[in-house]
């Protein structure tokens, strides 16, 4: 059984609905996670190059690829629900192009306000403007349809990186 989600009502007396999976949830598991799997990838390179056992960057390349891609996903639907600048939308991608990057940058949205405790477009909330927003709040509507959507993107994502080869090429 499907429950609906519980609302509150905000200081101006609009209600909005309140997810489980927040966007500061699910930011900050990600950014985490990918953190986590920095740290794995670059174990899995020093066992490589170091030790000459490269079983794991196969496995550890591939966690992380999946995380990284992941988390860029997140940080588009993120940046739309809290309404960021370009710039920091942006910056929020490119944290996960440098080792152990996001943890800090989501810590600096948290800090900043800029992670909310519910999703801005779900049931209840504010009437979504544009293609962008129409998008995300039929996905917010639609939760475990969404959940599936993302996870064949995100798969679909990697097959094709996959196909295309590693960075810098065959090794």
């Amino acid at each position: 059984m499907v429950r609906p989600e519980p609302s509150t009502v905000s200081p101006a007396g609009q209600t909005s609905s309140v997810s489980k999976l927040s966007p500061k949830k699910l930011y900050g598991f990600l950014a985490a996670a990918e953190m986590v799997t920095w740290a794995l990838l670059i174990f899995a390179m020093v066992m490589k190059y170091g030790f000459e056992q490269p079983a794991f960057v196969r496995i550890f390349g591939m966690m992380h690829g999946v995380v990284f891609i992941s988390y860029g996903l997140v940080t588009i639907f993120v940046w739309v629900n809290e309404r960021w600048s370009v710039g920091r939308g942006i910056a929020g991608i490119a944290t996960a192009i440098i080792p152990f990057a996001t943890l800090p940058f989501e810590r600096s949205v948290l800090k900043r306000g800029l992670l909310s405790d519910s999703w801005r477009l779900a049931q209840g909330g504010d009437t979504p403007v544009g293609v962008i927003e129409t998008i995300q709040a039929t996905a917010l509507r639609r939760p475990w349809l969404s959940a599936i959507v993302g996870v064949v993107l995100v798969a679909a994502i990697t097959t094709v990186l996959l196909i295309i080869g590693p960075p810098g090429g065959p090794r």
